[in-house]
């Protein structure tokens, strides 16, 4: 059964990883919202609900077989496994190496494999497209990309088509473009790439 936007949202209340306040994104836009994902799928019950329900969606799309489910590191990686998991193909992920993402530990693509991109949460959807832009270097064919959470509001193009459990439109600004009632508020870089705190 698809989960509702409502559904979702509360997974994500009920783990504490709807964070209000003050946010640096890895993008490096400031935000007042913050979806710490790390906490949504650290319980195995809840991760295994939210990506059933994805799982369920790409199953619904029309790009045929999947192979292989391949993810960016670090916030790709869990969610990447239990939609592997959910599919029943292998799941590997990139690694970012002097500021590129590449496959390490062994984890290849054949030629001609057809690769779901997955990811927790699409901001820019910049690193969704290094991830694809990966795959395609590694001879994969990049069939759909898959999320959590499309932060964008469904604007970020990914370059193919992109499955996600629910879309929200939360703002996102330039350090020097920041709103008065933002600019107040101390800022937190809680990402994989930040503080953590």
């Amino acid at each position: 059964m698809m989960l509702s936007q409502i559904e979702v949202l509360d997974e994500f209340r009920a783990a504490g990883a709807l964070l209000e306040g003050h946010f640096i994104l890895s993008s490096g836009l400031h935000s007042p919202r913050y979806l710490q994902c790390a906490r949504v799928l650290m319980d195995a019950a809840r991760a295994d609900r939210l990506c059933k329900s994805l799982a369920e969606q790409v199953r619904g799309g029309k790009h045929g077989k999947i192979d292989l489910v391949a993810s960016p590191a670090m916030g790709g990686v869990v969610v990447g496994y239990e939609m592997g998991r959910q599919l029943g193909v292998p799941a590997i992920f990139f690694e970012r190496v002097d500021g590129k993402l590449v496959l390490r530990r062994g984890f290849n693509i054949e030629k001609g494999s057809r690769v779901l991109m997955v990811e927790d949460i699409v901001t820019t959807g910049l690193s969704s497209r290094e991830c694809i832009d990966g795959i395609t270097a590694e001879g994969g064919v990049c069939i759909a990309a898959a999320c959590l959470i499309n932060r964008s509001g469904g604007k970020a193009d990914v370059g193919v088509p992109l499955y996600a459990l629910t879309s929200l439109d939360v703002p996102t600004y330039p350090a020097d473009q920041l709103p008065p009632e933002l600019a107040n508020v101390p800022a937190m870089k809680p990402g994989s790439r930040g503080l953590n705190k």
